[in-house]
């Protein structure tokens, strides 16, 4: 936005405009889209709002303020982080650098597991790499759960989730507890272990979006070389943690299913392992019920 344009009455309409064509200029996919969503936001509007109000002029100060969050976004910073908050079901989740943006997918991760859970009562669900909380608090206010234990490596994260269920679920029954995949609950079993995993490969860095490659946390994105490196550990370590009868539930990259079938096959107790695709087709969800304990 030129400085010459400083003391210029902007309307809604005119300001969707300028952007469009700004982040169109700058290679952005959905730049009507994204001039949308950062104006809205910014006005502290719905999305839909915007079309009622195109001849609202702007006032200097909600021009200011939609300035700044155009820097942010130019500097291709994510929409939600802007914000400050995604929505995830049927939460409002605040999110940072700290934490993955939580995506659709894996709220079709949540659909998988409250449908195998429907009909059970007092079950403890275990959240492996929680991030932002949004898998454990969806479980624990949507479904039949007694307990929710979540855990991450990140303290950070952890301090994010909480918060989170301070906010949206302050009496929902989730317990968030640091370390290293199963370190944290050693010694505990549960009847769900679900978990959305670092499960990119180092190899597809370069292909991300720099929305993603530049501004996510790479600890919750990237698991080596073919990205199977902690999805291996969940699976070689979950007859530890699961009663006879209870559920695996993994998110996994599009191309992963039959690896991570096959690692799901190796491990003794298992039933033959299910793969649920995601809205846009692909392979997403990867499930197996845990049979036997040898």
């Amino acid at each position: 936005m030129a400085e010459r344009d400083e003391k210029k009455v902007w309307s809604v309409l005119e300001m969707l405009r300028w952007t469009t064509e700004y982040f169109q200029g700058k290679g952005f996919h959905n730049a009507r889209l994204n001039a949308e969503l950062l104006l809205a936001g910014s006005l502290g509007l719905k999305r839909l709002d915007l079309y009622l109000q195109y001849d609202r002029p702007l006032l200097p100060a909600e021009v200011a303020e939609f300035r700044s969050r155009l820097v942010r976004r130019a500097r291709r910073e994510p929409i939600q982080y802007i914000e400050g908050e995604a929505a995830f079901r049927n939460l409002r989740l605040r999110v940072d650098r700290r934490v993955l943006i939580p995506r659709p997918e894996t709220e079709l991760l949540v659909d998988v597991v409250l449908e195998w859970a429907r009909g059970r009562e007092g079950l403890r669900a275990l959240d492996v790499g929680t991030g932002s909380g949004a898998i454990a608090l969806s479980l624990a206010t949507e479904g039949s759960f007694g307990q929710v234990v979540a855990t991450d490596l990140s303290p950070e994260a952890l301090e994010v989730a909480r918060g989170n269920r301070d906010l949206a679920a302050a009496d929902a029954p989730v317990e968030f507890r640091a370390g290293d995949v199963y370190d944290p609950v050693a010694g505990e079993t549960f009847d769900v272990v679900v978990s959305n995993p670092p499960y990119v490969g180092e190899e597809e860095r370069d292909s991300l979006d720099p929305e993603v490659r530049e501004w996510e946390p790479a600890r919750a994105l990237f698991a080596g070389m073919g990205g199977l490196e902690v999805i291996r550990r969940i699976v070689g370590g979950a007859p530890a943690v699961l009663r006879p009868g209870g559920l695996l539930a993994i998110e996994i990259g599009w191309q992963q299913a039959d690896a991570v079938a096959a690692l799901i096959r190796e491990v003794d107790g298992f039933s033959e392992p299910t793969v649920r695709r995601d809205l846009a087709g692909r392979d997403r969800i990867v499930t197996a019920e845990f049979r036997t304990r040898e």
